[in-house]
């Protein structure tokens, strides 16, 4: 590349980064070329950018505003975190203690590689490196990834679920109807929360209240399968997790 093309180039890129449009008939007057080279050059700035992205995170490009007549950088978003942001995530995720080892070092891995720029993932994996090798999984040891992904489907489609669940008092495998309506986390285990859809197992409970749904563990669930019977829970009545938080204490 000579040197008039690196100052054209550089020149160019510099403005565009400060927010300035680009009129390439005048930078074509500005540097004494024709508007085919402007061109050219405003096309290895857009493949420099696209090259870039895995470095700094942010997906840049070189748009033309027919209504401004001229280019401009338009910042689509932040592909990366910060690092901070990523340090944040994953002590959080290995505090948690929710998923088997080798998923929460599986995970952590791709987290790094896909939210961190390339220059700083070796940095990061450091910090978190001696937590990561021991870390202490939970004692279920069951991998119940996919199923959280099933059974989310079934609550945002309003699905009934047939499941086989271990009960905690007394280890009975026993089969359930549920009307699932949310997921949520606490103290190192996820738990579906589902409505009962069989009276007469509902009979056994001490209290009935149709606004208060049980509460399973999932990792307690040996096999469940989503219904193509669909069910309906009035707006005045839908599940809120942040109040259904305030009224109950997880039991394990």
């Amino acid at each position: 590349m000579d040197n008039g093309k690196i100052e054209r180039v550089l020149g160019i890129y510099s403005r565009l980064m400060d927010g300035m449009l680009i009129d390439k008939a005048q930078e074509a007057v500005n540097y004494g070329v024709n508007e085919r080279t402007i061109q050219r050059d405003i096309d290895d700035i857009r493949s420099y950018m696209e090259n870039d992205v895995e470095n700094t995170g942010v997906i840049n490009s070189v748009i033309y505003s027919k209504a401004e007549k001229g280019y401009r950088l338009e910042q689509v978003y932040k592909l990366k975190l910060t690092n901070g942001e990523i340090l944040a995530i994953c002590k959080i995720l290995l505090d948690s203690r929710a998923f088997r080892k080798d998923e929460m070092v599986n995970l952590l891995d791709k987290l790094i590689s896909c939210c961190v720029p390339r220059t700083n993932q070796k940095l990061v994996g450091e910090l978190i490196s001696n937590e990561e090798f021991h870390y202490v999984e939970p004692r279920h040891r069951k991998q119940f990834i996919d199923d959280l992904w099933t059974i989310g489907q079934a609550v945002r489609n309003c699905r009934y679920i047939e499941m086989n669940y271990e009960r905690t008092r007394d280890k009975k495998i026993v089969t359930r109807k549920i009307k699932p309506v949310a997921i949520m986390f606490s103290e190192y285990y996820f738990y579906l929360t589902a409505f009962i859809d069989d009276n007469e197992v509902r009979g056994h409970f001490d209290v009935l209240n149709d606004s208060f749904p049980t509460i399973y563990r999932i990792d307690r669930i040996k096999g469940l399968r989503v219904l193509d019977e669909g069910f309906h829970i009035p707006y005045s009545s839908r599940f809120e997790e942040g109040e259904f938080r305030k009224r109950i204490q997880f039991m394990y």
